[in-house]
């Protein structure tokens, strides 16, 4: 009897333990015995004094004073099996070549694979080009890239690297919140057409003034939801957030200051509200720009406003911080989630210039500088149409990139993107929650609607947008073909 005790006894261990150890090594899709982790990194790039400051028309002025430094900010995640890099960084936007040459070091460096490495403009004006000198470039054919280019690029990668380095047992969750009171459609229909500078008349007019009784309505409507993705240590210690907000960005900056703009307002006091400050190992805050081409922060139905330089900024950066942190409080984490990601190049038709646009932009060009224009920025415009003419393709292939973080869907596009093309994204994507990151992997111009080319306005004209006018339908077939592969 003993002996038949002992050997159930034993029968009963064994099973016991093999039981144990298929919930401690198993694979199946609700993560048992996974280990998710996640790990953070912010490195500098702010530019010398001297470089011009892009973001504006005329000729950038120089950068006389740094008032907030610009970062790269990075987030890792790993499932067991996948891992997934964010890299955001502070500038207008940063072509395609920068951040290629920035992933291959990433992939070189870490292994992780091309398509599950994101990164991204914020969007700030307040920077010197990443994107090299515009006359000098042609997309699609190599060449060297300037300093800034390489240091920028050697950061963004470096940042990669610290996030792995910082890798730790993690728990995730996500929210979103709503701002309203700060995204504006600066795109408005006019009651009567207004002169473009290609001698033709648009039915719409971007940024009209406050006090322009010739503004009907709104040309497109907003976003106001803020999303955003936290990740704590396994006791719940905070690691990174990382937003996404609509918004193309706030200004009141003087022209030869550097900063990040609200970007980086939001992340610092996001720091603050978390009480996340002086961590041995840092949290880190990020804002990513959502789909923002035709939004602002000006409400144009007025009253008028008048902020002293960097208050306005603040306001925007402290709501949004605010509304993250009443969602936080309430965001329930996991353990584990599994990690996905899909790319793939999209060929695009470059928009070229008719052989009419093409003789009166040279026209124009001859002109002598001192003959009044009918359109204060023809000659911008006719510089820029020569440009497309000469140095761009006639296609380009623009990265498509989506990503799947438990039910989270998260869509990055290369191009300045309408919020109605972001809204429609959200609508169809298989996951709940959706957020699109825009200037993603590159940066082909502003991605307006065909509905919106038909009443124009600056983000349709040619040299400002850049490929066809049927490009949005095709991306946004294309992302959502990639977001039903990784579903």
């Amino acid at each position: 009897m003993a002996l038949k005790q002992t050997t159930a006894f034993f029968k009963l261990y064994a099973g016991a333990l093999l039981t144990l150890f298929l919930c401690l090594f198993s694979t199946s899709g609700n993560g048992q015995g996974k280990v998710f982790k996640a790990g953070a990194s912010v490195t500098n790039i702010t530019p010398p004094l001297g470089e011009g400051i892009v973001g504006n028309f005329g000729n950038p002025p120089p950068a006389m004073y740094v008032h907030d430094d610009l970062h790269t900010r990075s987030l890792v995640l790993d499932d067991g099996q996948t891992r997934l890099a964010f890299v955001i960084s502070d500038n207008v936007g940063i072509t395609h070549e920068v951040f290629d040459h920035a992933r291959r070091m990433v992939h070189e460096e870490t292994k992780i694979p091309l398509a599950n490495i994101l990164m991204s403009s914020t969007h700030t004006h307040s920077g010197i080009s990443a994107s090299g000198d515009f006359n000098e470039r042609k997309p699609g054919l190599e060449k060297p890239l300037d300093a800034y280019q390489q240091f920028i690029a050697r950061r963004m990668a470096d940042g990669v690297r610290i996030a792995i380095h910082n890798l730790e047992p993690a728990r995730i969750g996500w929210g979103v919140g709503s701002v309203p009171q700060h995204v504006f459609n600066r795109r408005w229909i006019m009651k009567e057409k207004v002169p473009n500078p290609f001698g033709e008349m648009d039915q719409v007019q971007f940024n009209p003034g406050v006090n322009n009784a010739n503004k009907k309505e709104p040309a497109g409507p907003t976003d106001p939801e803020v999303s955003f993705l936290s990740v704590q240590s396994a006791g719940g210690r905070p690691l990174a957030v990382l937003a996404n907000y609509s918004l193309h960005y706030v200004g009141g900056v003087p022209k030869d200051h550097i900063s990040a703009d609200y970007f980086a307002v939001f992340a610092d006091r996001l720091q603050e509200l978390l009480k996340a400050d002086r961590q041995e190992v840092p949290f880190v805050a990020m804002m990513t720009n959502g789909t923002s081409g035709d939004v602002n922060n000006i409400n144009f139905r007025g009253p008028a406003e008048n902020h002293p330089a960097y208050a306005k900024m603040k306001i925007v950066a402290n709501d949004v911080a605010n509304e993250v942190l009443r969602v936080y409080n309430k965001v329930q984490y996991k353990d584990w989630v599994p990690l996905k990601a899909a790319a793939s190049q999209l060929k695009l038709a470059v928009r070229k210039p008719s052989a009419q646009m093409l003789a009166r932009a040279r026209s124009i060009n001859a002109r002598p500088d001192n003959i009044k224009p009918d359109h204060p920025l023809e000659k911008t415009y006719a510089e820029r149409t020569i440009q497309m003419h000469e140095l761009w393709p006639d296609f380009v292939n623009a990265t498509m990139q989506t990503f799947q973080i438990g039910e989270v869907g998260i869509a990055a596009i290369p191009f300045e993107v309408f919020t109605e093309i972001g809204l429609e994204i959200k609508a169809k994507s298989p996951f709940k929650p959706t957020f699109t990151i825009e200037l993603a992997n590159g940066c082909y111009g502003y991605l307006p609607t065909p509905e919106q080319h038909l009443l124009g306005g600056y983000e349709t004209w040619p040299g400002t947008n850049r490929v066809e006018k049927e490009a949005s339908r095709k991306i946004v077939a294309e992302i959502l073909k990639l977001f039903n592969e990784i579903k």
